[in-house]
């Protein structure tokens, strides 16, 4: 048993949130608002969630997934999260966040930008790339046939390997893109982003990405 901090429990933090609680983890979740809106979502959940403020969900997960606005990446508590695996589920979506021009142009990734906000956590982006209702209904267990596939990245292979074993406990099986630089592969408008496949179709997939050339 884990405990896991959620900082955003909107369509994604929520649904994980109930996911690994049904596994058996403790969760404590958080939101912009306050522990005291979350409350609904708290008995939804049931057993020994809880709702917390950012700080205190940062600072009790053993394992912790930021799922906010790609904007606000500078909320997030940066001391209590030293050391721990980060799983970011963000999107840059430029309509709502505005301009970021070092990833418009190629020289940067979201989960890059997370990382160097978290300097001394392991940052593993995962769950950008899945419809919230899909994640809660269309997880299946190991080995099943056509076992839909997650892409992940991340610089630290067992910060990768820690998350992805939480996936397969829900039903999922993963393929590595390789380090976060790799992680636009499955950003917004690219092949693999939210496709229903299995491994092998995802990694055909994320070979068939393209992004903008960065500037020199």
């Amino acid at each position: 048993m884990t405990t896991i901090g959620i900082i955003g429990s909107g369509n994604i933090g929520g649904t994980l949130a109930k996911l690994f609680a049904a596994q058996g983890h403790d969760v404590v979740i958080s939101n912009s608002r306050g522990p005291e809106t979350l409350a609904d979502l708290v008995e939804e959940i049931g057993g020994t969630a809880r709702a917390a403020t950012a700080a205190e969900a940062a600072e009790a997960g053993e394992l912790v997934v930021v799922s906010i606005p790609f904007l606000a990446v500078g909320s997030v508590p940066v001391e209590p999260l030293a050391g721990k695996v980060v799983i970011d589920t963000n999107n840059y979506y430029w309509e709502r966040d505005g301009h970021a021009v070092d990833i418009d142009e190629g020289r940067t990734t979201p989960s890059e930008v997370l990382q160097s906000h978290l300097p001394t956590s392991y940052v593993v982006k995962l769950f950008n790339a899945i419809q919230s209702t899909h994640l809660l209904t269309q997880g299946k267990p190991a080995g099943t046939d056509g076992r839909r596939a997650l892409p992940l990245a991340g610089d630290d292979e067992g910060a990768k390997a820690t998350v992805a074993a939480l996936t397969d406990e829900i039903g999922y099986d993963v393929v590595d893109a390789g380090p976060l630089a790799e992680g636009w592969r499955f950003d917004r408008d690219q092949p693999a982003y939210g496709p229903e496949v299995d491994a092998a179709g995802l990694r055909e997939l994320l070979e068939q990405a393209t992004r903008a050339s960065a500037s020199a």
